[in-house]
């Protein structure tokens, strides 16, 4: 069941969101967006910590005199991506989008916080932290390393995010692995610069870079057990400046995901050796460099208490027909991993669903599903309710 009075002000946190959504920063320049959240917690008269880990918030809103305490997060950032929607409110900042529904997360969280303030019926502290970052640059993790859980010592941590896979309204939620571990990785290759008419005169980087490519797909075909789902993907190449030179050098990037530490292992150990080994071949060295610009992230990994918590708040608001259980995990990645390393917690997903929302996340078509505000908002409400009672 909705709160009435967040329904009230669905249209209200319609216009944040698509404020938020008109104006896309991306990581760790969020800083107008941090303003337009700060404002708006402390005109509802919210306790504000801001500058963490350069543009990251927390309001605190405190009932009672329980020494429970639980963080409710969302995250504030956009992609670079270039928005290709064609309505009024599509972004404004050349080369950024919200892409992946943080615009909406905020929003959420917002409808939330001016509920808790104005109206919420529970005993404790709810600490509601806005990360910026969640985009492949560890937001969570910069933080955590800041100090968030020695400044706002949480109990339990919970995070959501939408998804355009699961009809609009419906949660879906399961103990233990959810998202997958994310790596990234380059290879730089060098060798000798030779005129493309006499290759025999040089090494061909160009050559050796194309044979590393097709190996690296071999590790999880052979390598890592079916049964255990992974995935290396290649996702940049660079080299050479003209038609008549093979250059001197090449650099690949690309990203590997898994679900556990002893696969985790075995791909990097094997991209190594591939790397290495076929460069050999070639006449040609192979540097190998993990995770050289941003921290890998850990298995996003539910724990079993606070799943059931997350369970409870979801089915109290949309009902128990509109639960998916044991969801297949996805091998997208996501930082609150980070945080649920450091204290238990739960992290779930909210039907996007097949509206002006139904591409995929990352889309340059991609919107958030206004009508799934209310319900998000309610859900963090539920949350705090149940497990702050009176």
């Amino acid at each position: 069941m909705l709160y009435p009075e967040i329904e009230h002000i669905q249209p209200e946190m319609q216009k944040w969101r698509r404020h938020l959504h008109q104006h896309p920063e991306t990581a760790f320049t969020e800083f107008n967006t941090a303003e337009f959240i700060k404002h708006k917690l402390i005109d509802w008269n919210i306790e504000v910590h801001d500058g963490i880990a350069e543009t990251g918030l927390v309001g605190i809103i405190h009932k009672g005199d329980s020494e429970k305490k639980i963080a409710l997060r969302a995250d504030m950032d956009a992609l670079p991506i270039q928005e290709q929607n064609p309505f009024d409110y599509k972004s404004v900042n050349k080369g950024k989008m919200h892409a992946c529904g943080h615009d909406g997360h905020s929003a959420m969280l917002l409808g939330a916080a001016n509920y808790l303030a104005h109206y919420g019926a529970f005993n404790g502290t709810v600490y509601l932290i806005f990360q910026p970052a969640e985009e492949s640059r560890g937001g969570a993790k910069a933080m955590i390393d800041a100090g968030l859980f020695e400044r706002f010592p949480a109990q339990a941590v919970y995070g959501m995010h939408n998804f355009p896979e699961i009809p609009t309204g419906h949660f879906a939620v399961k103990s233990g692995p959810l998202m997958a571990s994310f790596d990234g990785f380059e290879i730089i290759l060098q060798g000798h610069a030779t005129h493309a008419a006499m290759p025999h005169l040089g090494n061909d980087v160009i050559l050796a870079a194309a044979q590393i490519i097709t190996q690296l797909q071999s590790i999880v075909s052979r390598n890592v057990n079916p049964n255990d789902p992974a995935v290396v993907s290649i996702t940049q190449i660079h080299g050479g400046n003209t038609w008549n030179a093979i250059p001197e050098s090449v650099m690949l990037r690309g990203t590997f995901r898994c679900f556990n530490n002893a696969t985790q292992k075995l791909i990097m150990d094997k991209i190594t050796q591939i790397s290495s080994a076929t460069a050999q071949c070639f006449s040609v060295n192979a540097q190998v460099n993990f995770n050289p610009e941003n921290p890998g992230y850990p298995v996003t990994e539910n724990h079993p208490n606070e799943t059931q918590h997350a369970l409870a708040a979801a089915q109290a608001v949309v009902g128990s027909d509109n639960i998916v259980l044991n969801p297949e995990p996805s091998l997208g990645a996501e930082d609150f991993a980070f945080m649920l390393k450091e204290k238990p917690g739960c992290y779930l997903w909210l039907g996007n669903g097949s509206s002006s929302g139904d591409c995929l996340l990352h889309n340059p078509h991609y919107d958030f599903n206004d009508d799934i505000l209310a319900i998000g908002a309610s859900y963090w409400v539920k949350l705090v309710e149940q497990q702050l009672a009176s």
